[in-house]
């Protein structure tokens, strides 16, 4: 697993990016696969997400993550669900203790925070859907109405696809200058006529200031650029393989 300085400094919290390592999983799964979403074994899954959850310092029905749509809504948690009734949300607070939330990214940015001493966390998975339509601003807000105070939150920016490998249709480029034609900044040419290549990782990292959030910190991590480390639904798409593993970002208050 990886971890965030800046968050791990924190009393009363834990919190891991993890990577592909260390589980149970094989073939385009190897090894730590938490994707209950994805075409790896069940029993696989299920093993490598107690694994986690064990390393968070909680139950493995107390490792929770939402049913992800590409959306700006946030979910406040105060008790584990069936594993059938995920939200549908890429966002989640809490001010419940031993109880870690987490968000599933196998490209898009995976982003915790945490107000230690209100004691409020949140994750939120932000692909550019996501941080395009709100979900940074939803997820501090969400944490304010249990407590937190943005000027005391700290976030983190896991594994993400960077810009040299994450290239887009001039129809993305176009929706993002039409929200804001500052945005343009996150683009460069690509080699290929029409296209162009996205920070992603950076647009992030503006709206989570724009939020208010001045303790941040990215791992500076791609995804796609270490295969032995990180899953990648992008580079599986360019190998065409079968299917692709997911990672858990998850943050828990320890009581």
């Amino acid at each position: 697993m990886l971890q965030a300085l800046s968050l791990a400094e924190l009393a009363g919290i834990r919190h891991a990016f993890f990577s592909r390592a260390g589980g149970v999983s094989q073939g385009v799964y190897a090894t730590l696969n938490g994707g209950v979403g994805s075409n790896d074994a069940p029993d696989k899954v299920a093993e490598n997400r107690a694994r986690m959850a064990a390393t968070l310092g909680v139950t493995a029905d107390r490792l929770l993550t939402p049913f992800q749509i590409h959306s700006p809504d946030v979910v406040a948690v105060e008790a584990p669900w069936p594993p059938d009734q995920r939200p549908r949300a890429d966002g989640l607070v809490t001010r419940t203790p031993l109880l870690a939330i987490g968000v599933s990214t196998a490209d898009c940015g995976p982003l915790l925070f945490a107000d230690a001493e209100a004691g409020v966390i949140g994750a939120a998975h932000a692909g550019w859907r996501g941080a395009l339509a709100g979900v940074i601003e939803a997820s501090v807000a969400a944490m304010e109405t249990l407590g937190a105070n943005r000027d005391r939150i700290a976030a983190a920016l896991g594994p993400t696809i960077s810009q040299p490998n994450y290239e887009v249709g001039a129809d993305l480029v176009a929706r993002f200058t039409a929200a804001d034609a500052e945005n343009e900044c996150f683009f460069i040419a690509s080699p290929n006529a029409g296209h162009a290549m996205f920070d992603l990782p950076g647009y992030i990292a503006d709206r989570i200031r724009r939020a208010g959030i001045t303790q941040f910190e990215d791992l500076s991590l791609c995804t796609y650029a270490e295969p032995d480390r990180f899953y990648s639904y992008r580079r599986t798409i360019h190998r065409n393989e079968p299917d692709y593993g997911r990672h858990i970002n998850a943050i828990a208050l320890t009581g």
